[in-house]
């Protein structure tokens, strides 16, 4: 079974056996290549049975499984799905691969009638919760703090697959009645508000009166406008910034650790030592244009902060079973009232102020 977007192009395609089981399913990814899903590949630890996740540079014409294993994920009778499955290696899969198994996943769900899927998996991390905003719909619907919820194992989600769109040049775009996520040239933009989540990336995608803007966003504001897209997920015009005048800087060491100071400070806190150590080894310089994001530290953060926790959710997934527990556990973890986070952006501040009267 074969499914393509609006345009014709080719989106998944789904083979099933005599006995109605799952024998292969494929997904397109927004870079054009193709991940394949190979049921009950393996009993290999962690978990048993297990499916197996390939990815290939062009659609797998071939019976045979063709490309590069990647991980994989905890088995699924993909014939009554009946939850969420962990995943082995996240930090394998390339960018909107896990987007995108979760979709079919969603997309198969509720075609069943499945209506709450719970993940009780091992690793809940941001990383895991912001990827299943876009394929799935949490409830409680008014959690007062929705990660954290979902950290402790206390949210349901309910199948809302998007719709996926491969658009000339190279451009991909999910729909759920508005374009909420678009990638182009390998950038990522996002909408701002998933249900009641603030997501702060760097990109961001909104609507105007001609269409749908994605912009370089920072302090409230658009730095530089990038694509314009109809409200149907069409691509309009790529726009040029304005290009700047003047060499890029180092940015001081101090700034550095308020950086990561203000990203840990809004992220898990089993994540905070593994951004901050992420963050020494990330050279980050500024330009002319970046001095209105490096008039507060927050906002720089927010700018960064997206990459640094996927790193730092990479470095943990990484860990041997026992140091990621032991990463986990909330017992170890430094209390986010301790200061550490709120000195160390009292001190950038004050590197900062230093840099630009410089």
């Amino acid at each position: 079974m074969k499914t393509f977007d609006r345009h014709g192009n080719p989106v998944s395609e789904l083979a099933w056996a005599a006995d109605g089981s799952l024998e292969r399913a494929s997904v397109r990814l927004p870079d054009g290549s193709w991940l394949s899903i190979e049921p009950r590949a393996t009993t290999a630890a962690p978990w048993g049975l297990s499916d197996r996740v390939w990815r290939a540079v062009q659609f797998p014409e071939s019976r045979g499984w063709s490309g590069e294993p990647l991980t994989i994920f905890e088995a699924l009778d993909w014939t009554r799905i009946d939850r969420i499955p962990p995943l082995a290696e996240p930090g394998r899969l390339p960018p909107g691969g896990g987007t995108a198994v979760l979709n079919l996943i969603a997309e198969l769900a509720r075609e069943q009638g499945v209506t709450r899927l719970a993940y009780r998996g091992p690793y809940p991390t941001e990383q895991l919760f912001l990827a299943l905003l876009e394929s799935f719909r949490y409830e409680p619907e008014h959690a007062p703090d929705p990660l954290t919820a979902f950290m402790a194992g206390d949210l349901a989600w309910t199948p809302a697959p998007h719709e996926r769109l491969f658009g000339a040049d190279g451009l991909f775009v999910q729909r759920r009645g508005r374009v909420e996520k678009v990638v182009f040239g390998g950038a990522a933009y996002y909408r701002p508000d998933w249900q009641s989540v603030a997501r702060h990336a760097p990109k961001r995608v909104r609507d105007v009166p001609d269409g749908v803007l994605c912009s370089l966003w920072a302090l409230g504001r658009p730095l530089e406008d990038h694509l314009l897209l109809s409200p149907e997920g069409d691509l309009r015009h790529v726009l040029e910034p304005v290009a700047a005048d003047g060499a890029s800087r180092p940015i001081a060491p101090e700034i550095r650790v308020g950086v990561a100071a203000a990203v840990a400070a809004g992220s898990a806190a089993p994540l905070a030592s593994a951004i901050e150590d992420v963050a020494r080894a990330v050279a980050l310089e500024r330009g002319p244009r970046a001095t209105l994001a490096l008039a507060a530290i927050v906002e720089l953060g927010v700018l960064l902060g997206d990459e640094f926790r996927s790193r730092a959710q990479a470095r943990l997934a990484a860990l041997p079973p026992e140091a990621q527990a032991a990463a986990l556990d909330p017992r170890g973890t430094p209390p986010s009232t301790d200061g550490r986070h709120a000195r160390a952006i009292a001190g950038a501040i004050e590197a900062l102020l230093r840099d630009v009267g410089a």
